[in-house]
């Protein structure tokens, strides 16, 4: 049973503080019995109400527990419903229309006269599958039938603005989009074509994965104490790098990568420093943090810290460092072959090459489907806004085919999953490519919960190949880093915001307001890492063979394009120094489909830095 003192630790150890302690610890201590928590899935329950209200300050309040009631409803009720869907066994959507419906069982086919292009792309044994009265992947509701999604009311609704696109998207502007089911979309010219570069360091399609061997897991976490170690010892700013185990009477200064002492969350008494093993013992220390008025720490990240250890069993800090100098160029100590690789220009001709400009983009992140369908109507949404206000360059974040959605999960469908995707993704964009011109260019990324692609992550870009649009539509790895006009955009689909807010510990001064989730952010700049957390959670592929060279941030991105399941932002990060500080544009678009209902986009103009930056998050 979970007692007062317990529920009090786990709120001060996440960095909350308790308004009328004794009856928000009372309420709490039932929430827990009535819900069968632990003390710390509460305190974890709470961050994530929190992050969701953005609620200002880190304090709990009477007023808010309430709402926090609710929270713990919906969570429990969604688990019992996952329960209840894994142990039914459906059998075949068509079965079941054509008994609801009267369907007949061999459906006409429509004759039509596909281009030489969608000859190429879909052969016609699939086609005239995809287009007879019912697909054979929809889920039991025939198309005609209105979705809750296609029942909502309001459509392209401007949430909030970032700069000034107060005339960039009004809604009066954008509901002409939905006119009638007629309406037919007339084309609009875009502007200038954007250059496009892509980072080739990451996997390649059909790479050799999940092999990996202790040896490598125990390579990559030495590679990057050794890579930031270096780092420290090459800004001439700190002290010679001593081992931290080793008893010292004086102030020391080590670099090492934080651990945890045993299973759970951080604490104040779980806290290790492991140090190289090719540099120095490699033995891991205790550390005290008590001395430090500020600190974000969370296992894996690799700090620099000045403290003293006189008896050789406990370090006591009174320094933390999380970052090293950043460059807006490429890393120095990046061998030569990789240094090439991020100069090649893959996808843009020589004469298009030109120096940092305005650049507009559309970002989304899947799911790209309600969950009550595979009909794939908030991608349709997207794709018509985006013709009649066309962007340079269309991004779209994985997942496409979310193994995570009610009927995949099921096996309820009757095509595979890359059949799917071909239909209800790649032809609608190559239709959306082919109908705007040469001028736009689509970019995907895929998600390690996409079906119809390779569990692994780092994971390998989709292997698209369409003939005469290859220049247009291009995929990325997962992590990617491609250059439009000379602005780098980096983009990572793992929920690393999420998976870091459940395993930070923070410090903060007492009544100082925190931007957590600029904070959460930030840790993947200071860090030089797409995924700095180690160990990561079960359910996370990762491969430590691949993980080295695909996760390594090299320089400081001018966007960075972080989809999670936390609500939707764009911010802007600053590192460093007040006068030379380096700046990056973060986003979190959402998803486009939440649940049977619509969720959000983001619509981004880029003018050569973040402050003539133009940012809208738009309901869909």
């Amino acid at each position: 049973m979970a007692t007062d003192e317990e529920i009090k630790n786990e709120f001060k150890r996440s960095g909350f503080i308790l308004v009328e302690e004794d009856e928000i610890l009372k309420r709490c201590v039932t929430l827990c019995i009535n819900y069968s928590l632990k003390p710390s899935d509460l305190v974890s329950s709470w961050e994530l109400y929190h992050l969701n209200r953005q609620l200002l300050d880190q304090t709990v309040k009477k007023d808010d527990m309430d709402g926090f009631v609710l929270h713990l409803q919906n969570e429990q009720k969604e688990s019992i419903m996952r329960v209840e869907e894994a142990g039914l066994h459906l059998y075949s959507n068509r079965d079941v229309d054509m008994l609801l419906d009267g369907v007949q069982e061999d459906t006409e086919e429509i004759v039509t006269t596909p281009t030489n292009k969608s000859q190429r792309l879909h052969p016609d044994p699939f086609d005239s599958i995809s287009r007879s009265r019912d697909y054979g992947y929809s889920t039991g509701k025939s198309v005609g039938h209105v979705t809750p999604f296609g029942s909502r009311i309001e459509k392209f609704v401007v949430k909030f603005n970032v700069g000034n696109v107060a005339a960039h998207a009004e809604n009066g502007n954008n509901n002409d989009v939905e006119n009638s089911e007629d309406d037919i979309i007339k084309r609009v010219q875009t502007s200038q074509r954007c250059s496009l570069k892509v980072n080739g360091s990451g996997p390649e399609p059909g790479c050799r994965f999940m092999y990996d061997r202790t040896e490598d897991r125990f390579s990559a976490l030495e590679y990057r104490i050794v890579r930031h170690a270096d780092a420290f010892a090459a800004s001439g700013l700190y002290e010679e790098q001593v081992d931290p185990a080793v008893a010292s009477q004086r102030s020391i200064f080590a670099v090492g990568m934080i651990c945890c002492d045993g299973e759970g969350h951080l604490n104040d008494k779980s806290i290790l420093l492991q140090s190289s093993a090719e540099r120095t013992s490699g033995q891991r220390v205790p550390v005290d943090l008590k001395r430090l008025d500020q600190f974000s720490i969370f296992p894996g990240q690799v700090v620099g810290i000045e403290g003293q250890n006189p008896s050789g069993h406990y370090l006591t800090a009174s320094k933390l460092l999380d970052s090293v100098p950043l460059t807006l160029t490429v890393d120095v100590d990046l061998p030569p072959a990789k240094r090439q690789i991020l100069d090649q220009e893959v996808l843009v001709p020589a004469e298009e090459s030109c120096q940092k400009s305005e650049v507009s983009f559309i970002i989304a992140s899947g799911p790209f489907t309600t969950s009550d369908n595979l009909l794939f109507e908030p991608l349709n949404e997207l794709l018509a806004y985006a013709k009649r206000k066309p962007p340079q360059l269309l991004v779209l974040l994985g997942p496409f085919v979310d193994s995570e959605h009610p009927e995949i999960k099921k096996g309820a469908v009757d095509a595979t999953f890359n059949e799917i995707f071909q239909v209800e993704v790649l032809r609608k964009l190559q239709d959306y490519v082919e109908f705007m011109g040469s001028e736009v260019r689509v970019v995907l990324v895929p998600s390690i919960r996409d079906a119809n692609h390779d569990f692994i992550f780092p994971q390998p870009p989709f292997d698209i190949h369409i003939p005469d649009l290859e220049h247009q539509m291009t995929s990325l790895s997962n992590p990617g880093t491609f250059e439009a006009n000379q602005v780098k955009v980096s983009c990572c689909t793992v929920d690393v915001l999420k998976q870091l807010s459940g395993e930070e510990m923070s410090k903060n001064p007492s009544g100082v307001p925190t931007d957590r989730m600029s904070r959460l952010a930030s840790h993947l700049l200071r860090q030089r890492s797409f995924y700095p957390l180690y160990p990561p959670p079960e359910s996370l592929p990762y491969d430590s063979s691949l993980a080295p060279k695909a996760l390594q941030i090299s320089s400081i991105p001018d966007i960075l394009l972080l989809p999670s399941d936390m609500r939707y932002f764009v911010k802007i990060l600053s590192l460093g120094e007040e006068e030379d500080a380096a700046k990056c544009v973060c986003v979190n678009p959402g998803r486009l489909a939440k649940g049977e209902g619509a969720g959000t986009f983001v619509e981004l103009t880029y003018k050569g830095g973040p402050e003539s930056m133009h940012a809208s998050i738009i309901s869909i």
